[in-house]
């Protein structure tokens, strides 16, 4: 079980590697969450806008780990752009998990879902409100971390001009064959630690026969390779899988990519079409 930790800005520990639950059901989720911890995972990932906060808060506690042992991760509804909504939405995560506290809380996306890939307004005012909202609850002890997601550069500048507390993370789309490596530069300079999500290009890796060699050549599956990538690159990975087998073989992740084939890596042809999932605006489609 790979168990290694990065350490935030404000020098909370934080697992590096973490299950996703996107799309999982929140009557799924609860089973998946404690079969993820009993395997020894000890961050989950979870949003507001995935529906199934109530059911990771229920595997958390069913698990047989003590809450403060497990690093759990939400995020405000991109649609939240007003202080009192993103403090209000704060505090039903905290209901809906039946937990005290959370390890972090991050911005979803710098625009609502239905003006992504449709908008150049990046909604600079409505992010500081929202931002605002998080420090407060940071303040608070309701949060160990705040960080943000989706947000690129500009976006990142936007929030630093007028933050009392620093973005913590940027948790962005990140896998062989389209990685923000200028992104993933500025946020290490900042002192931002960047998470990957969709680290397998949600099944699309799968199917890239250049990626298939490079795991044969480690003997490892596309799976891993893909999030050892990810690791090489120094960034939390959060890959999603409600299969405890799946589960298992994503975090045998204890090999090293050599420099040579990590620049090869990085140069394998973008993955543009992401199937049946394409439409999401986290893939470049449109609601």
């Amino acid at each position: 079980m790979f168990n290694n930790t990065l350490t935030l800005s404000n020098g909370v520990m934080i697992p590096q590697l973490a299950l996703g639950t996107w799309l999982i059901d929140d009557s799924e989720v609860s089973y998946a969450v404690e079969t993820a911890i009993k395997l020894g995972y000890r961050h989950i990932d979870t949003a507001q806008a995935y529906g199934n906060e109530r059911g990771v808060g229920q595997g958390v506690r069913e698990s047989g780990i003590k809450c403060e042992d497990i690093f759990i991760t939400s995020k405000v509804s991109a649609e939240h752009k007003d202080y009192k909504s993103a403090a209000e939405g704060i505090d039903e995560t905290l209901r809906k998990t039946g937990l005290d506290y959370l390890d972090m809380m991050i911005i979803h996306s710098p625009q609502p879902w239905r003006f992504v890939n449709q908008s150049d307004d990046r909604f600079a005012e409505g992010n500081r409100e929202a931002w605002r909202a998080l420090e407060d609850a940071y303040k608070a002890g309701k949060l160990r971390a705040i960080g943000v997601s989706n947000f690129l550069q500009d976006d990142i500048e936007n929030l630093w001009e007028t933050a009392l507390i620093k973005p913590m993370v940027d948790q962005i789309l990140c896998h062989i064959s389209n990685s923000p490596l200028d992104l993933i530069d500025y946020c290490t300079e900042k002192g931002i630690v960047t998470e990957a999500y969709s680290p397998v290009a949600h099944g699309e890796a799968l199917k890239n026969p250049a990626i298939a060699q490079m795991a044969e050549k480690y003997g490892v599956s596309v799976p891993q390779l893909c999030i050892r990538f990810c690791i090489e690159l120094g960034m939390i990975v959060l890959p999603k899988t409600a299969n405890p087998k799946h589960m298992k073989t994503n975090a045998d992740v204890g090999f090293s990519i050599s420099d040579t084939d990590m620049q090869a890596l990085k140069t394998i042809k973008h993955i543009e079409n992401y199937g049946e999932h394409s439409f999401f605006p986290v893939f470049g489609g449109k609601f």
